[in-house]
């Protein structure tokens, strides 16, 4: 086989895209995956969103021009992917239960307060969860959301203060720090 000057330059060019986009992989991936999780639910989903935003960040590695949005990037192709499954016919067809088919063994200490608001956290629709997931989990500010997501600051504020009200109205009092029951409309201090 022949190696023409040509085609080793591009061999070399894809040498170091494949080096550099390993490089950012590696040391990407822990803090991602914390967001992938913190959408999907579960860690076999999250191990799923992680790859598919990882291999489609590497299908247009060539075409990001500000290296330092990345993680914005890969944020915003994790929440397009995970509502796109919530858009699948299959998914729609999975019902909630007031029982679990068997318990899960939590590897870190939980109080019960962090594990039931997580639960309700679950429940909001996607795009409530995402600006919940990003807003309070990612501690981003309203205008990175908004830039993630590809929405207004306004329309961030609103699916924030959606979602914090339905987790009010679902939260028991032990998960309600103000102690107020936001159906009684005599209750307001």
């Amino acid at each position: 086989m022949t190696t023409t000057l040509g085609s080793m330059g591009s061999q070399d060019s894809r040498t170091d895209k494949d080096a550099d986009f390993s490089a950012y992989m590696s040391a990407r991936q822990p803090a991602l995956y914390r967001t992938a999780y913190l959408l999907a639910g579960d860690h076999a989903g999250a191990e799923d969103l992680l790859q598919n935003a990882f291999a489609k960040l590497y299908l247009s590695w060539d075409k990001i021009r500000d290296r330092g949005a990345i993680d914005g990037y890969v944020r915003r192709i994790m929440v397009n992917e995970h509502n796109s499954l919530w858009r699948r016919a299959w998914k729609r067809r999975e019902h909630t239960t007031d029982t679990m088919p068997d318990t899960g063994i939590h590897d870190t200490y939980d109080d019960g307060v962090g594990g039931a608001l997580w639960a309700f956290v679950q429940t909001l629709p996607p795009k409530q969860r995402s600006v919940i997931v990003l807003r309070y989990y990612e501690q981003l500010s309203e205008a990175e959301i908004a830039d993630v997501l590809g929405i207004s600051v306004g329309t961030v504020k609103s699916q924030a203060s959606r979602a914090l009200a339905g987790l009010r109205a679902r939260a028991p009092h032990s998960l309600n720090p103000d102690g107020l029951n936001p159906h009684d409309p005599g209750d307001a201090r």
